[in-house]
């Protein structure tokens, strides 16, 4: 399955780096179950949260084709990619095109924002909930919670959240026994 992780200026480190890692090293029979690749806007190198530098596999323009699309929060997402028209409109024109659409933190917000969580269930980072409640009163919000699951669409809490989530997603595609194989590799404990 062919995996892509939005990048934007400001996303947060592990949101996109924890997913990227778990799904990347996931396999059966030695043989890996998803190629995990990164989309931006542009090809341009990405600023992430505190100085990393990032160039993305893919733009927007590339217009590559993915099974799964994981969109990642931080500060760019809440406070700048939720003002690009631009991103909002590829998040839409994507969900139609991919089997699953993820969001770890504040990615949720993007999610949205894109008309994508309405009528839904939902969580984000702990910090972000109310936000997330008060601007989109049609998203059930929840909190204290790792994840959500609605089928298409699987939001996650904040940060190392995502981590979690995405073990799974390989739960939900590929059964607990890779999961934990997964986790065990990366001596991740994975919560009952």
């Amino acid at each position: 399955m062919n995996i892509g992780i939005l990048l934007f200026n400001e996303v947060e480190v592990l949101d996109f780096a924890g997913p990227f890692e778990v799904l990347s090293l996931a396999e059966k029979d030695k043989k890996k179950l998803f190629k995990v690749k990164t989309i931006a806007q542009t090809k341009d190198p990405i600023q992430a949260r505190n100085g990393l530098t990032i160039i993305p596999d893919f733009s927007f323009d590339d217009r590559p084709q993915f099974d799964i699309v994981i969109i990642p929060g931080g500060y760019g997402a809440e406070e700048i990619e939720i003002n690009n028209a631009t991103t909002i409109e590829w998040i839409k024109t994507r969900y139609d095109q991919v089997q699953i659409m993820a969001s770890i933190c504040t990615g949720a917000l993007l999610l949205a924002k894109a008309g994508l969580l309405s009528g839904r269930k939902a969580t984000t980072h702990w910090m972000d909930t109310e936000r997330l409640q008060t601007e989109f009163p049609d998203v059930k919000v929840h909190t204290g919670v790792k994840f959500v699951d609605e089928g298409k669409i699987i939001t996650s809490g904040g940060i190392s959240a995502g981590i979690n989530m995405s073990f799974h997603l390989i739960e939900r595609l590929y059964g607990a026994d890779i999961s934990q194989h997964t986790a065990k590799r990366m001596e991740y404990d994975l919560m009952p």
